[in-house]
């Protein structure tokens, strides 16, 4: 019988930091048959930093959160792997429909499998096991108070609508987003919509009441593409190759190695540096989402919130210098931020101090942007 999760929550926390998500260890994932254990145990591979984030919260927010957040890793896996318009298309639509189905308390129909042999690298096989081995999440799923699981179906059904029309639009357009407004509406599909369930399930958890407010909804959405855009600029070369491309600059470049094309390595840098501007832009969102939550005065909300805001800020200091520009200092670990974070829990003036620090340094790399352009 497992721990009470408040107990195993420290366990679990260094068990992210030491877990080696550039070679996951597929056999013993593939051979857990607790669900719960299994959740926790892929959530690392599927969530990259926000494992950590989602194992901070509290403990009625956590597993829901890790729950819904491996089935959109699932859709994304779908989106991403799934080479045929009309198998994609079926895949993203058949998973909603076997939640919408289930009784209650049954147990979903069996999800759409993927071929192992349609992974890419060893990041993608993680994604492949968790597709495959669905029926455990689905195990944890079907445990969770009632009037959590519409909201993770919720949720589903928003994602697998907008990657279904993401989907015909890239094929439509040729692979290639045509502009920054259908830029945004991409990262509300992919991002916006699972910021918006945490708010929600905060809000359930806090007032009985998951009704989001339009400045606080405005903020989550911008937070939403803020946090998007990490991954699409992280992955620009990659999504070339299979012929992907998030900026109409790029549309030239489908399908071509950057590794072995040097236009299309500066075409990608370029791009790299304009969507990093973007989301630099949109930092000064999150305070004003964290501040529209109103936590209480002890929050691991607050935490996870701070710690996924610095895990970004890394990220976007090593993008920064991917594109070429005067970083100063040093990055820090994934243990002294996660410290830094912990220590906010109790304080509500401590975590406004560490995201106010955190959004200037966010707007030093924007600022250094404006200066390289004058220079």
């Amino acid at each position: 019988m497992l721990l009470p999760f408040a107990l195993r929550r420290p366990a679990l926390l260094l068990r992210d930091l030491l877990v080696d998500r550039r070679r996951p260890d597929l056999k013993r994932l593939a051979m857990i048959q607790e669900p719960e254990r299994f959740v926790w145990e892929i959530l690392p591979h599927a969530a990259r930093t926000f494992s950590a984030c989602i194992i901070l919260l509290p403990s009625g927010m956590a597993l829901p959160s890790a729950v819904a957040y491996l089935y959109c890793r699932i859709l994304d896996s779908y989106e991403d792997l799934l080479p045929d318009a009309g198998d994609r298309d079926k895949a993203l639509a058949s998973f909603v429909e076997r939640l919408e189905a289930a009784d209650s308390d049954a147990l979903p129909g069996p999800a759409s499998a993927i071929d192992p042999a349609l992974a890419r690298d060893a990041r993608d096989s993680s994604h492949v096991l968790l597709v495959n081995r669905c029926s455990m999440v689905d195990r944890v799923f079907i445990t969770l108070d009632a009037e959590v699981r519409p909201f993770i179906v919720d949720l589903v059904r928003e994602m697998s609508q907008g990657m279904r029309w993401w989907s015909e639009t890239f094929e439509r357009q040729g692979g290639c987003l045509s502009d920054a407004r259908q830029l945004s509406r991409y990262c509300y599909a992919v991002m916006g919509t699972p910021i918006l369930f945490c708010v929600r399930l905060l809000l359930l958890s806090k007032h009985g009441d998951e009704r989001v407010g339009e400045e606080l909804g405005r903020n989550a959405v911008a937070v939403g593409e803020f946090l998007q855009l990490a991954n699409v600029t992280r992955d620009i070369e990659k999504d070339l190759r299979r012929e992907i491309g998030y900026h109409p600059l790029l549309h030239d470049a489908l399908g071509k190695d950057a590794s072995s094309d040097l236009e299309v390595a500066a075409k990608a840098q370029a791009v790299r540096g304009l969507l990093l501007d973007r989301a630099l832009s949109l930092a000064p969102a999150y305070q004003r989402m964290v501040d529209g939550l109103r936590l209480r005065k002890m929050s691991l909300t607050r935490a996870s919130a701070v710690l996924m805001l610095l895990f970004t800020e890394r990220y976007y200091r090593t993008c920064a210098r991917r594109t070429g520009r005067a970083v100063p200092g040093r990055d820090k670990s994934g243990l002294s931020l996660l410290l830094r974070s912990l220590s906010t829990t109790w304080s509500p003036q401590a975590g406004k101090r560490v995201l106010q620090a955190t959004e200037r340094d966010l707007q030093l790399l924007l600022q250094s942007s404006a200066t390289a352009a004058r220079d």
